[in-house]
This record gives structure tokens, C-alpha cells and sequence, in this order.
């Protein structure tokens, strides 16, 4: 059974976590379901970045990006190669590392 890391997360995750996936799995709903409280502004519709997360190893084993997640990741912040959305980045047989942006765009826009 594959393994999803959740890298510790200031506020969301201080201490990290290890937790087992089904195939299948949301990166999201496996956060959720271990009281990683991520952001998810549109419930999971690929309509927003706000649950964006970085697959920091297993990037490769993901089905690749549609062009509707592609252009909500571009309004991301902190962008980077191996960005996707947690909502859409679904478990397949490889473990996967994560890590949660320390903002997220709805964030950012709150605190200025």
C-alpha cells in the first residue's frame, strides 16, 4: 500500500505526516481525512489554487495535469515544476512526498 508523507507545515502539519493510501486517493482528501486542514475554497472542483501542494518525490507516478488544473496552477503562489493541485493528484503505486505552500492565494490576499 503506498504511503503519502505530508512534510511538517508551520501552522497546517508541525510535525509531518506518514499516512497509507488507497489508489486512487486525492492527495486533499487524505490531508483532510488526517486533520491536515488544507485550504479548499471551490470543495474540491479544480476552480481555485488553494489547494495547491508541491510533490517534493513519486511527481512521476501522477496522471499527468489536464489543461484546466495547468491553468488554475498558474495562478498559484510559489509555483514550481512539480506544483499540482491536492484535489486533483491522485494516488497511484509509487509513495509520495508533499509539501504544503506556506501560503496559499486566498492567504495572501487576507493578511494585506
Amino acid at each position: 500500500m503506498p504511503k503519502v508523507i505530508f512534510l511538517p507545515h508551520e501552522e497546517l502539519c508541525p510535525e509531518g505526516l506518514v499516512v497509507e493510501a488507497k489508489e486512487g486517493d486525492t492527495v486533499l482528501d487524505l490531508a483532510l481525512e488526517n486533520h491536515i486542514h488544507i485550504e479548499h475554497a471551490c470543495e474540491k472542483s479544480c476552480a481555485c489554487t488553494t489547494c495547491h501542494v508541491i510533490v517534493r518525490e513519486g511527481f512521476d507516478s501522477l496522471e499527468e495535469s489536464d489543461e484546466l488544473e495547468d491553468d488554475m496552477l498558474d495562478k498559484a503562489w510559489g509555483l514550481e515544476p512539480d506544483s499540482r493541485l491536492g484535489c486533483q493528484a491522485c494516488v497511484k503505486d509509487e509513495d509520495l512526498v508533499i509539501e504544503i505552500p506556506k501560503y496559499t492565494v486566498n492567504i495572501v490576499s487576507e493578511n494585506h
